[in-house]
């Protein structure tokens, strides 16, 4: 009689492996479309200036990438912008990159090499213009720049498309109505605080942390980018049409904005990668965008706009397959 009972212990062990065998196979088939195996490889993600959003989304981003997409190294290169971003990835010099939607339909319309391989994987979160000037100055709107040193942002970013239509917009030319100044958000604060710059123009997520810190230390003013701007911008055809107006909240830069919102343009971000990338990884890529939405909008606060139900409008450009596999899969 005794020996039978070992048997009786090792059949129920036996269904109990089994089991979860089969748990861990259907887990597996989820998580993995059939016949492929979890991504691996090196990826390059063209970021921004070091004291940008961009910057230190990405960085946060890898973090998330290394968790979810643990046999892929992620390799992160600064940039001027959106316009350098854009390049990187048409040319293969890099494979992710964010850039705003009026820089992506720029590129596109310009017919430059590699402009017809771009995808992209979600609609972020917007860029907010931000035109700023130190407390006491007596520009108080766009046309009153003229004849001022004015930070326009790198040859290569987005700032600078931004800044030479809205100065149009108002009448200004870059080059005859204003001293451009090609400079960063990591030297324009700086430049200002030294009355380098009368004022400078910026397009980010809100806060960026370069302009909150200087409006920390030394007494700046927002300027408001009435909404006559924005019609006179859609009024050509083509990459203004991108842009929206918006505000900026009060307490975005509490002492900045005296105390009342303040009107401007805003434009989307997109996460862009190229039809080379493989399905899988770009399908990964966008779920851990998208699943990490939280716990890097703790500390850049932009990523908490990134919103499921919008991100799949990537407009001016096609969704990469591996993004619209993502989205299909979690489709209610």
């Amino acid at each position: 009689m005794f020996p039978a009972a070992p048997t009786r212990v090792s059949s129920r062990v036996l269904r109990g492996a089994v089991a979860a065998l089969a748990a861990l196979g259907l887990l597996l088939w989820w998580l993995l479309p059939l016949g492929e195996t979890a991504p691996r490889g090196k990826v390059t993600f063209s970021t921004g200036v070091p004291t940008g959003v961009y910057q230190r989304y990405g960085e946060l981003l890898r973090g998330a990438l290394g968790r979810d997409l643990p046999d892929v190294a992620i390799t992160l290169r600064n940039s001027e912008g959106s316009q350098q971003n854009l390049a990187r990835v048409a040319s293969g010099q890099a494979d992710f990159t964010v850039a705003t939607a009026d820089a992506v339909a720029t590129y596109i319309g310009s017919g430059r090499a590699g402009a017809d391989r771009l995808r992209g994987c979600a609609r972020l979160y917007d860029d907010y213009v931000q035109l700023v000037v130190p407390k006491a100055s007596k520009v108080r709107s766009t046309g009153d720049l003229r004849g001022l040193r004015v930070g326009v942002g790198q040859e290569g970013s987005g700032v600078r498309l931004v800044a030479d239509r809205l100065l149009r917009a108002a009448g200004l030319d870059t080059d005859r109505d204003v001293v451009p100044v090609s400079a960063g958000i990591d030297t324009m604060p700086r430049l200002l605080e030294r009355s380098r710059l009368d004022a400078f123009f910026w397009s980010g997520g809100l806060p960026t942390s370069a302009v909150l810190k200087l409006s920390q230390r030394f007494p700046v003013r927002l300027v408001p980018l009435e909404a006559g701007l924005v019609d006179r911008l859609h009024r050509p055809a083509g990459p203004s049409r991108f842009y929206r107006s918006a505000v900026i909240p009060a307490d975005a830069y509490a002492r900045a904005t005296e105390g009342r919102p303040v009107e401007t343009v805003a434009v989307a971000n997109l996460l862009v990668t190229t039809d080379r990338m493989d399905a899988a990884l770009t399908e990964g890529f966008t779920r851990t965008v998208i699943r990490s939405r939280d716990r890097i909008g703790r500390e850049v606060h932009p990523a908490q706009l990134v919103d499921l139900r919008t991100a799949i409008y990537t407009h001016p450009l096609p969704l990469h397959e591996g993004a619209r596999r993502y989205y299909r899969s979690v489709k209610p």
